[in-house]
């Protein structure tokens, strides 16, 4: 029997990599008034839902999928977090 799961995958650059979309964000900010605003990092935020046999195999389904596809991991990180989806019995 399988299980279906909701996926978040944050993907982010990692820390040493410059991120000159985050510069220029903060500069915007910083323009617009919001002088407390440092640090901007850019990153992207992916949702899908995966079917597999139980938690452990949909974890190393996401991990290829981010390793072959969802992010460059010499310049970015990613995480995931996996919520199982129950499944409606029909009467």
């Amino acid at each position: 029997m399988s299980q279906t799961y909701q996926c978040r995958i944050y993907v982010t650059l990692r820390p040493s990599v410059l991120d000159p979309a985050g510069t220029a964000v903060e500069s915007g900010l910083k323009q617009l008034g919001y002088q407390g605003v440092q640090q901007v990092r850019i990153g992207k935020y992916i949702e899908l839902t995966v079917t597999a046999k139980d938690e452990t195999d949909a974890k190393d389904q996401l991990d290829q999928m981010c390793e072959q596809l969802l992010a460059n991991t010499v310049i970015e990180n990613y995480r995931f977090e996996l919520t199982p989806i129950q499944s409606e019995v029909m009467s």
